[in-house]
C-alpha cells in the first residue's frame, strides 16, 4: 500500500525512475515553458518593465511545478488560483501573448490532472478554455475601414479555429495523462499483488518447513517408542535368558541350553525388529517398485514371520502419485506390525481396490481386537490417522475385543488431481 499512499509529483523519483512516461510529460513540460519564455523574449526582443514582469511571471509559474500539492482541498485551491494570476495578470497588465497563454494553460491543465479528481479537472479545463477564449475575443482588430469588415470575418474565423484548437489540445492532454494514471496505478496494484504473492509464498514455505519438522519429529518419536516398546523389551529379555544360561551352566547344563535357544531366538527377534525400524526409516520405501509389488513383499516377509499366509486382492491404477503409494504402503505396513506384535491373529486379509472413483485399502485380521476408545493415542494409529488426513481419505477403526479388527481406508480419485 506505500505505492498507492506515496504522493504524486513530477520530481516524484517513483514517476522519474520508475514511469518512462511520466518522465516524457515532465520533459514535455519543461519545453513548452522553454518556449513560451523563449517568444517572450525573442519575438521580439525589446527590454521594458513590462517584459520583466512577463519574464517573472512565467520563471514562478515553473517553479511552481516543482512541488504540487497532494493534500489539502484549501491548499490545491489556492495553488490552481495563483497559476491563473500568473497567467491573466500580465495578460491584462503587460501584454503577455496569446501564444503564451495557450502553452500556460497547457500546463496548467496538465498539473491540475495530478492534483484534482476527474471534476476538479473539468473545473480547470473549463476555466482555461474561458479564459484563453476570452483572451482571443476580445483582442481589438486594428484595420482601415475599407477594409475592416474583410478583415473581421478573417480574424473570427482564425480566433474560432484557435479556440477549438486549443479546446482539443486540453482534452488530449486531460485524456492521455488520465490514462497514464490509471496504467501506473495498474502497475502498482500489479506489484502490490506481486509482493503479497511472494510475502504469502515465503509463509507457505515456511509454514511447510514446520509442518514437515513436526512431522519429522512425529515419525522419530514414534520409532523411538517402537524401539523402545519392542526391541528395548525383547533385548531385555534376552539378557535375563543369557543370565540364566550362566546361571545354570554348571548345575544343570539340558535347562542352561532352553535359555540360550530362547536367547538366541529373541536375538533373531531383534534383528528383525531393527530392520522393521530401518525401513520405516527409508524415505522412499517402495525403492522403484510398484505398490502392489512393494504390498506382496511386505505380506510375504509378514508370513516368513509369523506363520500366516494372508490373503491379498490388489487392483489400483500403476500412474499413482509417489506421495499417494508411500501413504498406502506405510498403512498397510503398520497394519501388518500391529497384527504381528498384538493381534494374535490366524488370518490376514489385504484388499486394495480402485472402484466407482474411489480407492478402497482394508487390512482386516480376526485376532482378538481391541477397544478403539481406549487405544486411540498410539503412534501407528495416530501415524495412519495423519497419512489418511494428509491424503484427503477417510480412514475408519471397527474393533472389538475378541472380534478381530479391521482398518479402512477410502480416498477420492479426484484427489490424486492435487498431488
Amino acid at each position: 500500500m506505500v505505492l498507492l499512499q506515496r504522493p504524486l509529483s513530477w520530481n516524484s523519483s517513483m514517476v522519474l525512475l520508475t514511469y518512462p512516461s511520466f518522465r516524457l510529460l515532465l520533459y514535455l513540460e519543461w519545453l513548452l515553458l522553454a518556449t513560451a519564455l523563449f517568444m517572450e523574449v525573442l519575438l521580439p526582443f525589446e527590454f521594458s518593465w513590462s517584459l520583466l514582469v512577463r519574464v517573472v511571471a512565467i520563471a514562478t509559474f515553473s517553479l511552481m511545478g516543482l512541488r504540487l500539492p497532494m493534500v489539502k482541498l484549501e491548499t490545491k485551491l489556492f495553488y490552481t488560483a495563483l497559476e491563473f494570476v500568473l497567467i491573466l495578470l500580465p495578460t491584462t497588465q503587460h501584454s503577455l501573448s496569446s501564444r503564451s497563454v495557450f502553452l500556460l494553460c497547457l500546463v496548467l491543465v496538465m498539473r491540475s490532472c495530478l492534483i484534482f479528481k476527474r471534476s476538479g479537472q473539468l473545473l480547470v479545463l473549463g476555466l482555461s478554455l474561458l479564459s484563453y477564449g476570452t483572451l482571443v475575443l476580445s483582442r481589438p482588430i486594428v484595420a482601415d475601414k475599407f477594409m475592416r469588415e474583410k478583415l473581421i470575418a478573417m480574424s473570427l474565423d482564425w480566433r474560432l479555429s484557435n479556440i477549438l484548437l486549443f479546446s482539443l489540445t486540453l482534452v488530449f492532454a486531460l485524456l492521455l495523462i488520465n490514462a497514464l494514471l490509471a496504467e501506473r496505478q495498474s502497475r502498482e496494484q500489479l506489484e502490490i499483488a506481486h509482493l503479497q504473492l511472494e510475502i504469502t509464498n515465503q509463509q507457505l514455505c515456511q509454514y511447510a518447513l514446520r509442518i514437515e519438522d513436526q512431522a519429522t519429529l512425529q515419525e522419530r518419536n514414534r520409532i523411538a517408542r517402537e524401539i523402545h516398546d519392542g526391541l528395548g523389551h525383547t533385548l531385555v529379555a534376552q539378557t535375563i535368558q543369557i543370565n540364566n544360561t550362566l546361571l545354570f551352566w554348571e548345575s544343570n547344563n539340558d535347562k542352561a541350553l532352553t535359555f540360550l535357544k530362547q536367547a538366541k531366538e529373541l536375538g533373531a527377534e531383534a534383528l528383525l525388529e531393527i530392520r522393521r525400524s530401518l525401513s520405516l526409516l527409508r524415505s522412499n520405501p517402495l525403492q522403484g517398485q510398484s505398490l502392489q509389488s512393494a504390498i506382496e513383499k511386505l505380506l510375504t516377509d509378514f508370513h516368513q514371520t509369523t506363520g500366516i499366509e494372508p490373503s491379498c486382492k490388489i487392483d489400483v491404477p500403476h500412474t499413482l502419485p509417489t506421495e499417494i503409494n508411500t501413504a498406502l504402503y506405510r498403512i498397510v505396513q503398520e497394519s501388518l506390525t500391529n497384527i504381528c506384535k498384538h493381534a494374535q491373529a490366524t488370518s490376514v486379509t489385504v484388499r486394495l481396490l480402485a472402484r466407482t472413483g474411489m480407492i478402497h485399502l482394508s487390512i482386516e485380521d480376526n485376532g482378538k481386537g481391541f477397544n478403539p476408545t481406549q487405544n486411540t493415542t498410539g503412534f501407528g494409529l495416530q501415524g495412519m490417522r495423519e497419512r489418511a488426513v494428509a491424503l484427503g481419505a477417510q480412514l475408519n477403526l471397527q474393533s472389538q475385543l475378541g472380534t478381530g479388527c479391521c482398518i479402512s481406508v477410502s480416498l477420492p480419485l479426484s484427489k490424486l488431481l492435487v498431488f
